[in-house]
């Protein structure tokens, strides 16, 4: 599929750093602390239509945060630089390419891809959905032109598909959104013919988890709430990343991933 050679480990590693995919990235400690407190006061939009069994107060998240992305453990540490250990969004994505191969080599899978990030990560998304559909499965499109309102924003959103990725627009313009109940909508349509993998972030990820289906995700260091639905068991993998650098700097991480999956078909 790919013309152009997976960078090796350390190579994707010194490019995540370069391109602030990972290491010192652009969103701000103060940013990602005051997500932690939403998340640990419930706040729907960043809950991502995950309902959490564990009490998750904000220094429970931040710690899990540490752990899991690399953000600075020390709760003093509140306004500058925050990171992403770059070498756990490579055990994520390794760990990722594990899973979507396992689901690739069953007979028929069907396979549903979303993202709410359409500035960035939207070129991973859709060099999965290739990849999946050259491995035979069946990408799924439930939903398509399924309009919802915003709160606040005006214009009604809709379900729109490019290449099988499965996105929101507002009429003129493909928009980001955490919003769970485009995902929630789809799988109420599908009924019986669930996928047998989610491949998203954000709302997308978290309702597909929260209905018990095998999701692996991406999340900014400021997204918390996938971590915790994988910590409880909801998501299979969640990767941390910068989700919305410019998207040709996600072209090398692809090339890994999808090498990655390839190595265990």
């Amino acid at each position: 599929m790919e013309t152009a050679t997976a960078p090796s480990r350390e190579e994707l590693k010194d490019h995540l750093i370069r391109a602030k995919i990972a290491g010192d990235v652009a969103t701000s400690r103060e940013n990602n602390l005051d997500h932690y407190r939403s998340l640990a006061n419930r706040d729907p939009h960043y809950m991502f239509g995950l309902t959490l069994q564990g009490e998750w107060t904000y220094r429970d998240i931040l710690s899990l945060m540490a752990k899991s992305a690399g953000v600075v453990a020390d709760p003093e540490h509140r306004y500058g630089q925050d990171t992403i250990d770059p070498e756990r969004t490579l055990d994520a994505l390794d760990a990722m390419g594990d899973r979507i191969a396992a689901v690739l080599k069953r007979d028929n899978p069907r396979v549903l891809v979303a993202t709410g990030h359409p500035t960035g990560l939207l070129t991973t998304h859709l060099a999965l959905a290739r990849l999946a559909r050259e491995r035979g499965a069946e990408l799924l499109t439930p939903s398509e032109t399924r309009s919802f309102a915003s709160a606040g924003l005006g214009r009604k959103r809709r379900i729109r598909y490019l290449d099988d990725v499965a996105m929101l627009d507002d009429g003129g313009a493909l928009v980001h959104t955490h919003d769970p109940a485009p995902m929630q909508a789809m799988l109420a349509e599908l009924g019986d013919g669930r996928p047998d993998l989610v491949i998203g972030d954000h709302g997308w990820a978290g309702a597909a988890g929260e209905a018990g289906i095998e999701t692996v995700g991406f999340a900014d260091s400021n997204d918390p709430g996938l971590f915790v639905g994988e910590a409880e068991g909801k998501i299979a993998v969640s990767v941390p990343l910068d989700d919305n650098v410019l998207p040709r700097h996600y072209e090398p991480m692809n090339r890994y991933l999808i090498s990655r999956i390839a190595s265990g078909l």
